[in-house]
């Protein structure tokens, strides 16, 4: 087995199994019981695209997926912490989070 051959079955199992944890979170911020949950579930979302993302750099070889991986963690590093602003601020007025 060639170093190509491996790298291209780890990349694809790797590729399925994002795929699935994918799903998973996205199950998680539609069923979440709170708030709490569905932003938590929301960061982990990001976080798997970006690694989807980065595997489907090393599948293909281009580095411009990583450039919009980086992209992708600053914007899901932003709405984290803007939700999480809301949901303390949402605790203060004494609302249910």
């Amino acid at each position: 087995m060639s170093a190509e051959l491996f790298i291209d079955w780890v990349s694809l199992a790797s590729l399925v199994l994002l795929a699935l944890a994918l799903l998973l979170s996205l199950a998680r911020i539609i069923i979440g019981p709170t708030l709490s949950d569905r932003v938590l579930a929301l960061d982990l979302l990001t976080v798997v695209a970006m690694g989807f993302i980065g595997a489907i750099a090393v599948r293909t070889g281009l580095t411009l997926y990583l450039d919009i991986a980086i992209a992708l963690a600053l914007l899901g590093f932003l709405a984290t912490v803007a939700l999480a602003r809301y949901i303390l601020l949402r605790a203060q007025r004494g609302e249910n989070a």
